[in-house]
């Protein structure tokens, strides 16, 4: 199997190593995280350096996936994106056994597909995204580069979302609408009309 660098190693590298196991193309090598973070080994798997270190482990692996969960913000998983980019990286498209991807959708490097996550056809989804456990994306769909569709989601058929979302666990999005860059849709929500780019769509219970 094909030697794979994991960058992030919290609960999201958690779910990601079940679903690479699982997928059983890549071997993963090791865990590349902040000093801050620790090095004790993640799901017995060794953290081999930092960010800092990133350029000399390319060399021994220049492949690599990032790990880094997204909620709030996806700058940290961009930034991570356009370093990996900068040396040269290889960032493989990840699908877990699973899940379901039409042939005839595309999904942008990087991506992560989690179990029993759906994709149909003519649906394509940009580089660097997370299409976390049961999520549905529906046909005719597009998707932004560096989104997190979250658990259980559903994203109606022609629905068009931009870069930089986050749509919660549970949320249901309305055919042919449009999320706009860097949205926020909190889990549950049920979204029947367009959404401003930045926007945050939530309802908060004490």
């Amino acid at each position: 199997m094909k030697p794979l660098l994991l960058l992030g190693g919290g609960g999201h590298c958690h779910a990601a190593v079940d679903v690479i196991e699982a997928e059983a193309v890549y071997r993963i090598a090791g865990v590349v995280q902040p000093p801050a973070d620790g090095s004790e080994p993640i799901l017995e798997y060794p953290v081999v350096g930092t960010d800092d270190d990133l350029p000399a482990l390319l060399v021994e692996t220049p492949r690599a996936l990032i790990t880094v969960g997204q909620i709030k913000s996806p700058a940290t998983r961009i930034r991570l994106f356009e370093l990996l980019k900068s040396h040269g990286a290889e960032i493989p498209v990840i699908k877990s056994p699973s899940a379901y991807c039409s042939p005839h959708s595309e999904l942008g490097e990087g991506c992560i597909l989690m179990h029993g996550a759906l994709i149909n056809a003519n649906a394509r989804v940009g580089e660097n995204c997370i299409v976390n456990s049961q999520a549905l994306i529906e046909h005719d769909a597009a998707i932004g580069a560096h989104c997190h569709i979250s658990t259980g989601s559903r994203v109606n058929g022609g629905v068009r979302i931009g870069s930089g979302c986050f749509i919660g666990s549970g949320a249901i999005l309305k055919e042919g609408i449009e999320v706009g860059d860097g949205a926020i849709i909190g889990a549950g929500q049920v979204v029947l009309r367009d959404v401003e780019p930045g926007k945050t769509v939530s309802t908060h219970r004490d």
